[in-house]
This record gives C-alpha cells, structure tokens and sequence, in this order.
C-alpha cells in the first residue's frame, strides 16, 4: 500500500550530523533538526547502507520557488499533502519540475531536433550515482544553519520526524519495499537560499525503477 501519511514539513535547519560509523549494516543517514512552532523535528535522509550493494543515485539541483505551488512557502510546521499532481505533492518521474523528460514523457528518446530544445529549455539533470559518503558530501554544502528548509516524506508515527525522504516508487517486485510503491509521494530536501530560490536534493536507490505505472510499481522494459 502506498503511505498513509505523506507531506511536507517547513521550518528553520537548526543543524545537521551523521549516523556514527560502526559495522552493524544499518541504513546511513543524514539527520536534520529543523524547528517549528510544534517543536524541533528529527528528519532521516537516507543515502544508502555503509555495506549495500544497491547503491544509491542523487541530483543536486536549484529550483524558483513558483515551480513548487502550491507549496513553495508554506507557514512553519507539518502539512499534509494529497498523493495527487497539484497538491504540492512530489513525483520524481511526473513532476514537470524534476521529471526526465525522455524517460516518462517519451519512452524512448525523442529526435534529436526536439532533444536539442528539450535540453535549452530545461537542461538535464543526470543522476549521480556513488557511496554513501559521496552522497552526504554532496547533500551537506547545501544544508546552512538558520536558513528555511522544505522536507518532503513521511511522518514518523510517534513524535516529531520524517523519514522515506528519497523515491518512494519503483521498488522491485519480491523485495520488502514493494508494497510502499505509489505515485505523488516522494521525498526530497529543499533549503532556500537568501535569493529566494530553493537548493534541492534529491536521492533514490540503484534498484528503483524510472519508469513507473499508476500504482508506483515498475513498467516492464521494452
């Protein structure tokens, strides 16, 4: 089933640490405490397993503010958010705002003349694919004390948090996550910066399809 509960939480980064290193497997994580009127959230971004061999892929990327409405500044504190296109909900594959347009739109690539304005209009943005300590270096320059921050995931179900703050579709079939699969519900870390545009990252699993149907789960290839 898709999540129950999805949003975006707004508020101002107080700090940001890492998981300690040890030799337990866990899943690594980027840790964000950002305050809000309700009190300080605890945000998990994960970047993959110290020992996974999934691997993990990222974007770091900046956005103007409109591209995200209804959303793009919202009051501090936790917002639900339906899992639909225009409620401020985020889809990596279907958001014209972060979508790779030859890889939804077209299923294959469109011709080179029509490629060639894609590109001007809104260049790409390739996923980064490397460790964990590559990931958490390229998602920390962004991460400035006291400035606003957009976090797009699920809510912890006690307390204050939000984790699944990555893709949240595409996940293979047999695998645990299989059953998370939906559209319009996907993570991302947003900080805005003094001239009102946003810095966004966004991460997801080597194993996550980029192509998904209605219910989140992998098309077949063609």
């Amino acid at each position: 089933m898709p999540f129950e509960n999805y949003g975006v939480l707004a508020g101002t980064l107080h700090r940001h640490f890492r998981d300690d290193p040890d030799d337990q497997g866990r899943w690594f994580h980027v840790h964000l405490e950002v305050d809000t009127p309700a009190g300080r959230y605890a945000c998990a971004i994960d970047v993959d397993s110290k020992h996974s061999s999934i691997g993990v892929q990222w974007k770091v990327f900046t956005l103007y503010p409109s591209v995200l409405e209804p959303v793009d500044a919202p009051s501090p504190g936790y917002h639900d958010l339906a899992r639909a296109s225009g409620s401020g909900a985020l889809d990596y594959l279907r958001h014209p705002a972060l979508a790779d347009r030859t890889g939804f739109l077209f299923r294959r690539r469109p011709p080179r003349w029509l490629q060639g304005l894609l590109d001007r209009l809104s260049p790409p943005r390739p996923w980064i694919s490397g460790s964990y300590l590559e990931a958490s270096q390229a998602l920390e320059p962004i991460l400035v004390p006291g400035r606003q921050v957009l976090v797009f995931g699920e809510p912890f179900d006690e307390g204050l948090g939000m984790h699944n703050v990555h893709q949240n579709q595409g996940d293979p079939y047999g695998t645990q996550w299989w059953d998370d699969n939906g559209i319009w519900q996907d993570g991302a870390t947003l900080v805005r910066r003094p001239d009102g545009r946003y810095d966004v990252f966004l991460s997801r699993f080597s194993t996550q399809a980029d192509a998904t149907d209605q219910d989140g789960h992998p098309l077949p290839p063609h």
